[in-house]
This record gives C-alpha cells, sequence and structure tokens, in this order.
C-alpha cells in the first residue's frame, strides 16, 4: 500500500478518521462495555476483554489501570474508566509532564 495513490476524497476520508480516532475509540469502548453485560460465551468476553484491552492501551489509560480492569474482567469498572475518559481524568496527554518542566520536589 505503500506506493498506493488516492484521490482527494479518500484523503480527506482517511485523514478525518484518524483526526477523529479518539472519540471512535471511546465511543467503542463505552459500547464493549454494553456487549460485555450481554455476552453469553465466556470465548465471546474473552475476545471482548482484548478489545477493550487494545482500545485502552490506544486511548492511552495507564497501564497499571489497563491490567487492574482487565485482571478483574469487571464490566463496572470498565464503565468507570469511560466515565474517567469522558471527563478528560484519563487519555491522551494526560499525566504527561510537559518537557520543560521540572518535577516537584
Amino acid at each position: 500500500m505503500a506506493g498506493r495513490e488516492y484521490s482527494k476524497f479518500q484523503q480527506k476520508v482517511i485523514r478525518n478518521y484518524y483526526d477523529n480516532r479518539e472519540q471512535i475509540d471511546s465511543t467503542k469502548l463505552s459500547e464493549l462495555v454494553t456487549n460485555l453485560y450481554l455476552a453469553e460465551t465466556e470465548k465471546k468476553k474473552t475476545k471482548l476483554w482484548e478489545n477493550a484491552q487494545k482500545l485502552m492501551e490506544r486511548l492511552e489509560v495507564p497501564q497499571s489501570r489497563i491490567d487492574h480492569v482487565v485482571g478483574t474482567q469487571d464490566p463496572a469498572i470498565l464503565a468507570a474508566v469511560v466515565q474517567d475518559l469522558q471527563k478528560g481524568v484519563i487519555g491522551p496527554g494526560k499525566g504527561k509532564r510537559p518537557s520543560n518542566t521540572k518535577p516537584s520536589e
């Protein structure tokens, strides 16, 4: 695909997708909460938890929180993560110190 040329319309669609990827991933994660509550088989639940882990990693949820959520496999805890993402408490750029500041002592 490296040598592929895209039309202007295709370029715009691709650019819009990546510009809104954080919101798309957040929406998918919230939908996963519902699907986890409704999942009936262990195979389905396992796949949904794998997807949830990937989405949380892309949304830059702290690794310790991802480990806790996936370890407990409790949809209510995943719902709390979704709420924190929506409030802006966690997510891309959160918890990162600007490079020009010193850590507090």
